[in-house]
């Protein structure tokens, strides 16, 4: 009886150490791959932002100044 009962115990603390590594190992998964997933979207709305932003500065008016400032002062500066 004293051997069955020490064996039961072994098991039921070796199912608890199992249990615990396991909840630490899929919670220390499931975190980093939240983190992967939040930086990936924080990248990629960057992207689509500076997309946008660069498309919206496209040939606008403004930008058109900017070019004819900028051809104007190469000009000065090289003649």
């Amino acid at each position: 009886m004293g051997r069955f009962l020490v064996g039961a115990i072994a098991v039921v603390v070796g199912l608890f150490v199992v249990g615990a590594i396991a909840v630490w190992v899929f919670h220390a998964l499931f975190s980093v791959l939240g983190y992967l997933i939040v930086g990936a979207l924080v990248v990629g709305g960057g992207i689509w932002l500076y997309g946008k932003a660069k498309r919206g500065l496209g040939s606008t008016r403004n930008q058109r100044r900017l070019e004819a400032t900028v051809a104007t002062w190469k000009q000065r500066k090289n003649g």
